[in-house]
């Protein structure tokens, strides 16, 4: 039975520990601040306010330097298809564009024959950077267009 007594007398004085430290907080909160003290917790809000503006600006800059960066290895990687194309002697006087985006070549406009447009591809796809070429060039037709009809009745 004693033993019993020490273990209630133990958690009686820790309730009233308790109740006593809660009484205590009470009290101070509800007492006035002083003008330091809320100064100081403005202050300290500003500061929490600019960190994370600081942070927000941080990842704002790395993702616009990472597109930058993207942009200018596909304007290299374009120029240089391009460049292929342009000057292969095969592929004089054709008519192409060439768009790069991700990996991937997209050659656009008119050559002269089945052997140039399949040259053009096989330029693209062996150009440093290229993963993948579309083809959407068009072969020129050899065939001259036929000269426009007259509806018009032959006087008599």
């Amino acid at each position: 039975m004693p033993r019993k007594c020490g273990v209630m007398l133990a958690v009686a004085v820790g309730l009233t520990l308790a109740v006593g430290n809660w009484g205590t907080a009470m009290l101070r909160a509800q007492q006035p601040k002083g003008a330091g003290e809320t100064i100081g917790e403005k202050v300290e809000d500003v500061v929490k306010g600019i960190k994370r503006g600081a942070r927000t600006t941080t990842e704002t800059v790395q993702e616009q330097y990472q597109k930058a960066r993207a942009a200018v290895h596909d304007m290299g990687v374009q120029a240089r298809v391009y460049s292929r194309l342009h000057w292969d002697k095969d592929l004089n006087n054709s008519k192409f564009d060439v768009e790069f985006k991700d990996g991937t070549a997209t050659l656009r406009g008119t050559v002269k024959s089945l052997p140039a447009k399949a040259k053009a591809a096989e330029l693209a796809r062996d150009t440093v950077g290229v993963d993948r070429v579309d083809d959407h060039l068009t072969i020129e037709s050899s065939v001259p267009a036929a000269e426009p009809r007259s509806t018009a009745k032959p006087k008599s």
